[in-house]
């Protein structure tokens, strides 16, 4: 078949599909590709936590981002932990799970001996619809929700009472003096026969106690150390003291867990690709990426329209014919055509009578030029058996007519 060009729609085509129109979308597209890609394995990284829960992001009153603040001012290098694997550090861990029910059995098996803070939950909260990341306190929660935090290895009985403001008992013998926080309005306390109490209320129930042979601390009631209580002064001090009374010798950090807050690092193959040693390999792929689309653009050049299988004009039909019979092998048995041509040319051009007989019109041409013999090359052209011979004969009468044309 053949291809009929359409000018307006091969400009157009050109002028779309360019080199500097298509560098630039496709410099584009592969930008966002990657950065889609970017997106999708660290999206969960980069969640703020501004939910209202009760762990270290959140600026909600149950929040504790004001003590992992108040940390950081103060020198003490707080470290929000994504992933259960930084909390095998030697450093104080701070657990703050949303309810009762959420599961630390892996977070307990990963701390293991090192010194680890439990807090309690306390409240009951509603998102604020005015403000984003605030919440609105209904109620208190069932007092089995915080019981049940490491049930069934340590069972806990948890009661509430009405505080005044008053302090707080310190327990431990060569406990920090600074160590003096004064009770909520509502102060939550814990019992169990496998606590050893550290600070109580007035009436020696268990405010913070420490789990009999571990370096497991559980502080019952959360309003001494979030953000609703590092409003005062007074409890924001005794609050830097319990955690370097509670920090190990030596530490460096204070760990802030918010994986038990649904707010961990995740694990997916996308992810690994873009984390070393595998970002190593993505960057191999990326950059040989790169060298073939470079390749492609460069190497071919524009694109390149199909000639057409039969041409215009009637040089192209006369090349066509003779290309179908050079396809057929049939070019010796063009001699005898070829000498009638020659002859009808030469009646014409030297005004030959048309009634001549066959003879008498070779004895005719023949007369017209003496040095060359018009019978023998038409003979030839006759006789001849392959291309190259008539090719021969064929220029020979050519010559014939031109010298006697001379």
């Amino acid at each position: 078949m053949s291809d009929v060009p359409i000018a307006s729609t091969s400009e157009r085509t050109q002028s779309a599909l360019n080199a500097r129109t298509m560098i630039p979308i496709t410099a584009i597209g592969a930008l966002a590709f990657i950065a889609m890609l970017l997106l999708g394995a660290y999206a969960p990284d980069l969640r703020s936590g501004r939910n209202g829960g009760a762990h270290a992001l959140s600026n909600a009153a149950v929040g504790f981002s004001g003590l992992v603040r108040l940390a950081e001012a103060t020198g003490r290098n707080p470290i929000i932990v994504r992933s259960e694997l930084q909390l095998k550090d030697e450093d104080l861990a701070v657990i703050t799970p949303d309810h009762g029910y959420t599961d630390l059995s892996s977070i307990m098996e990963t701390r293991g001996p090192r010194v680890t803070l439990l807090v309690l939950p306390k409240w009951e909260t509603q998102a604020d619809p005015q403000n984003s990341g605030w919440v609105r306190v209904k109620t208190l929660l069932p007092a089995r929700d915080p019981a049940h935090t490491l049930y069934p290895a340590t069972p806990l009985l948890v009661a509430r009472e009405r505080g005044d403001g008053q302090p707080l008992m310190t327990v431990p013998f060569g406990a920090p003096a600074g160590l003096r926080f004064l009770a909520p309005a509502v102060i939550q306390t814990v019992a169990s026969n496998q606590l050893d109490p550290v600070i109580t209320d007035s009436a020696g129930r268990i405010v913070l106690g420490k789990i009999k042979g571990h370096q497991f601390f559980i502080l019952a009631d959360p309003d001494l150390i979030n953000n609703h209580g590092m409003g005062d002064e007074r409890q924001a001090r005794a609050a830097l003291v319990l955690l370097d009374y509670l920090n190990s010798t030596g530490a460096t950090s204070i760990l802030f867990d918010v994986t038990a807050n649904g707010l961990g690092r995740s694990q997916s193959p996308l992810k690994l690709a873009f984390d070393p040693p595998f970002l190593a390999v993505t960057l191999t792929i990326f950059a040989a990426m790169l060298l073939a689309a470079w390749q492609a653009l460069v190497r071919f050049g524009p694109v390149r329209r199909r000639e057409r299988a039969i041409a215009f004009g009637k040089a192209a039909l006369v090349d066509n014919s003779a290309a179908l019979v050079r396809k057929a092998g049939r070019e010796p048995k063009l001699g005898p055509r070829y000498v009638d041509v020659i002859r009808d040319r030469a009646i014409a051009l030297f005004r030959l009578p048309p009634t001549l007989d066959p003879e008498a019109l070779t004895a005719r041409l023949e007369s017209l030029n003496p040095r060359r013999s018009f019978a023998v090359e038409a003979e030839r052209a006759r006789s001849a058996h392959s291309r190259d011979e008539l090719v021969r004969s064929a220029q020979s009468l050519n010559q014939w007519l031109e010298e006697t044309q001379g």
